[in-house]
């Protein structure tokens, strides 16, 4: 009723009644269009009143509208969205991307000594001008690409449907083909092209003509790994773009659409045949005359830039990154000199191609103890396999690790002459054993680092708690995963690179910590920085007790096959089954990491950390520092004849009896005899206890491989000598 009543209630003259003589028609008193009219407001208040109380998420809500209003608010909506896009792209889409080059510069890697040893990313450099350009170096590319490009908007409709008759002419414009390679991917969707045509607007609306075609001329890519007009001159006709002749430029121009097939260095042919196509959309565009054109003949390359240098190598790749990093952006090439040792990395390489490893694969990094990285093997062969297991492998490290829990101990007060359990472990859910099933009632930290107990580093481990392992660790510098309270981790059952494992093992050879690995030397560090935030470092007392523990290793324990005739220290580590085996330790002023595996992670054929790793890290070692490899047992010592029976007295807790043939002891400890000599260069020890004889068995095997090592080596030998007679 409100809305009878608002239409009722205006205020409308009285209708005068003229006289009549007598009587009167009724319909004479109303008037009909009035009468008609107020209906008609009264339909229209009650239809708009409804529309009023309806949502716009319903459907009577818009039912009745006339195609004109539909028209009209879908065009005003698309414009909206339209603007709001281009608005979107001016603010987040950066416009200076266009200014960069689109491929990474090239990087040329240089040795310490300045030998190149890669060189890696496209040929490039500065962007042209073009202003500074002839005028038939502009118009060959607008010819075959965009002949309307300075009067489209950045889409061409004419030069699509011309793209499309004639096979000639591009059918995305030269605005469009920057807004791909720059700011797209080359999929070929429709969501892209639509993508495209919408920058392709905005750098139209906020570049110059000649703006667009200078950075499309400075990125596109013309094969042979060449991007941007000024390389590619260079490259095929060692001539800047300022001065190329009529015929270069038009061979240049017919490359942009298939720079692969028709790069003139490969296929002159084919880059010939489509420099005619060239010059003939030149005449068509009036660029030039037929007479021209007939006299345009194939232009000679004359290509100087050539190189042999490798794109990649294990090093190279790992030290990529951090030259892109180092580098200035822009399109000029650099050269950077690397840390990498030639002279060492060519006995990395010499050791570990004459080690007989089978089927397994190999690597081994060598670095300073302030973390420049010397040498590197990421594999038998980079070409077959440029994967590096160096650096991107994560493997156990086996009793590698162990480092980490005696140096947490030593941390936490032991000494190495603390003795630890080594009893069979019989209680619990984990129960590991010693590698050949020796066992005793104790051993001293110094003995069991040595023979690498494991029950003796579980317990160990335990006794120091997981917190202060992984919390060494992290000093050290390891950041792969620690798994807290689990007990296995103190066998190494932990995943690390070869890499992270040797820079723990350099953080110890330098006493600063952490260290890390790097492939470009950084500026010395001053006092007050290394007072404000230096490297930490251990106490005196502990470093030294953790050396000795490194010491006894190699000297006397699992690692006796990698002992020098200098001070060396290291560690051996096999993984369960054989599936790893390693040897990290230093000796001088290098840090060699040697990792030997299956990259399918299966058992190696008998192969251990003391074995053939400790071998090759010797072998390294002897060349690297020029000192040689000690006898696996020490000689005799000279000592005054004693003029009767040797008495106990006369050798002091009978710890150390040499026999006579000068390779062979007899030792006296903890209640056993064992009897030490060697078979191939290989030592063997053989235990004599209240409970029988026990032999190493794993050292008579290595004695056996040796042995057929020796063999192989004899023959390969004897090959090249008959190869190089018959040269």
């Amino acid at each position: 009723m409100g809305v009878i009543d608002s239409i009722f209630r205006r205020k409308r003259p009285e209708p005068e009644f003229t006289g009549h003589r007598g009587y009167y028609a009724t319909h004479d008193a109303f008037d009909d269009a009035e009468w008609d009219r107020r209906l008609d407001d009264l339909d229209h208040a009650l239809a708009a009143e409804e529309k009023r109380r309806k949502r716009f998420w319903q459907r009577d809500y818009w039912r009745g509208r006339r195609k004109r209003w539909w028209a009209a608010r879908i065009f005003a909506g698309l414009l909206g969205i339209f603007i709001l896009l281009v608005g979107w792209l001016a603010i987040t889409a950066p416009l200076g991307k266009s200014l960069e080059p689109i491929a990474p510069p090239q990087i040329t890697l240089l040795a310490a000594d300045g030998t190149p040893i890669a060189r890696n990313g496209a040929i490039t450099d500065e962007p042209v001008d073009v202003s500074k350009l002839p005028p038939h170096v502009v118009e060959a590319f607008l010819a075959i690409e965009d002949r309307r490009f300075y009067s489209h908007w950045g889409v061409d409709p004419r030069g699509i449907a011309r793209a499309a008759v004639t096979g000639t002419g591009g059918g995305s414009t030269i605005t469009q083909q920057l807004a791909k390679f720059t700011f797209l991917t080359p999929e070929r969707t429709l969501t892209r092209k639509a993508r495209e045509a919408l920058i392709a607007f905005w750098l139209e609306a906020w570049l110059t003509k000649d703006e667009i075609l200078e950075r499309y001329l400075s990125n596109a890519y013309f094969g042979d790994n060449v991007y941007g007009l000024r390389a590619a001159s260079l490259h095929y006709f060692y001539r800047k773009p300022e001065n190329l002749r009529p015929n270069q430029a038009a061979m240049l121009a017919g490359l942009l659409q298939a720079p692969s097939a028709y790069a003139p260095t490969r296929h002159y042919d084919r880059a010939a045949k489509r420099m005619e196509l060239v010059v003939q959309s030149m005449v068509a565009a009036g660029y030039i005359t037929e007479a021209e054109a007939r006299a345009m003949r194939p232009p000679a390359l004359d290509v100087r830039m050539k190189s042999d240098i490798p794109t990649g190598t294990y090093f190279a790749d790992w030290a990529l990154p951090e030259a892109r990093e180092m580098s200035d952006s822009g399109y000029a090439r650099q050269t950077l000199t690397t840390t990498l040792d030639s002279k060492l990395q060519n006995i990395a390489r010499r050791v570990t191609s004459r080690a007989p490893l089978g089927n397994a694969q190999v690597a081994l990094v060598a670095m300073r103890t302030n973390g420049e990285v010397v040498a590197m093997i990421g594999g038998k062969d980079y070409e077959k396999s440029p994967f590096n297991r160096a650096t991107q492998a994560k493997r156990q490290p086996g009793s590698t690790f162990k480092l980490f829990v005696y140096l947490a101990a030593l941390r936490d007060g032991w000494e190495i002459d603390d003795r630890i359990d080594n009893r069979e472990i019989t209680e619990g859910s984990y129960r590991p054993g010693n590698s050949g099933g020796r066992y005793s009632d104790s051993l001293t930290l110094e003995d069991a680092f040595a023979q690498s107990s494991n029950v003796a580093a579980v317990r160990l481990f335990g006794e120091v708690g997981s917190e202060k392992v992984i919390e060494t660790a992290r000093d050290l510098g390891v950041t792969s995963d620690l798994t807290k309270g689990d007990p296995s981790m103190a066998l190494g059952t932990s995943t690390m690179s070869l890499l992270e494992l040797t820079a723990a093992y350099a953080a110890v050879a330098g006493n600063a910590f952490p260290v890390e690995p790097h492939a470009f030397a950084r500026p010395e560090r001053g006092w007050f920085e290394n007072l404000v935030d230096g490297p930490s470092s251990l106490p005196g007392d502990t470093h030294r007790e953790m050396e000795a523990l490194l010491r006894a290793a190699i000297n006397k324990g699992t690692g006796r096959a990698a002992t020098l005739s200098g001070p060396n220290f290291g560690k051996t580590g096999t993984t369960q089954d054989n599936r790893d085996a390693l040897f990290v330790g230093y000796a001088g002023d290098l840090v060699v990491g040697v990792w030997i595996g299956n990259d399918d992670n299966s058992p190696l054929d008998g192969i251990s950390g003391g074995g053939l790793p400790a071998r090759i890290w010797r072998d390294f070692m002897t060349q690297a520092l020029g000192v040689s490899a000690a006898p696996s047992q020490p000689g005799p010592r000279e000592n005054t004849d004693p003029g009767g029976p040797v008495e106990p007295l006369d050798v002091p807790d009978l710890e150390d009896i040499p026999l006579g043939d000068g390779n062979s002891r007899l030792r006296i400890r903890d209640g056993e005899a064992v009897f030490s000599t060697e078979v191939d260069g290989i030592p063997i020890d053989i235990t004599i206890t209240e409970g029988g004889i026990g032999i190493d068995e794993e050292a008579i095997e290595e004695a056996r491989r040796r042995a057929e090592e020796a063999r192989y080596e004899a023959v390969r030998e004897e090959l090249e000598r008959r190869r190089e007679r018959a040269e």
